[in-house]
């Protein structure tokens, strides 16, 4: 059975920067595209960025092009996410999707995801 880990939340004053970690275990997701998705309390869940299984193609949501930068360690199953510049409107719990098909595309949907982490917490204060 997949799980999913994620790592790197914290606390972080406006402007600094994070790196998340997401750690697969149970099945190589090496060709399956990954996803973090964020939901603040109140929101619905929100895609951020997504990875190709290849890692040769990422996708990003608008707010957070330019600032944010997913990659993925395929030796080590783990995909990253590396923020910058953030935002108090950054604050959220953080989840990590993997898609169960080796699909060559980046769906930004939630319900196209089968595995999820438990999340991570984000705050940014101001």
């Amino acid at each position: 059975q997949v799980q999913l880990v994620e790592s790197g939340g914290g606390l972080v004053q406006a402007g600094g920067s994070l790196r998340l970690s997401c750690v697969a275990s149970g099945s190589t997701l090496s060709w399956n595209p990954m996803a973090w998705f964020r939901q603040a309390p109140g929101k619905e869940r929100e895609f951020v960025g997504g990875i190709r299984g290849s890692g040769s193609n990422t996708r990003y949501a608008d707010y957070v092009k330019g600032r944010f930068t997913i990659s993925r360690d395929n030796a080590k199953n783990t995909v990253y996410l590396q923020m910058n510049s953030l935002k108090p409107e950054d604050t959220a719990v953080y989840y990590c999707g993997a898609s169960r098909l080796t699909i060559p595309i980046i769906p930004t949907s939630p319900t196209s995801y089968d595995y999820w982490g438990r999340g991570t917490q984000v705050t940014v204060s101001s």
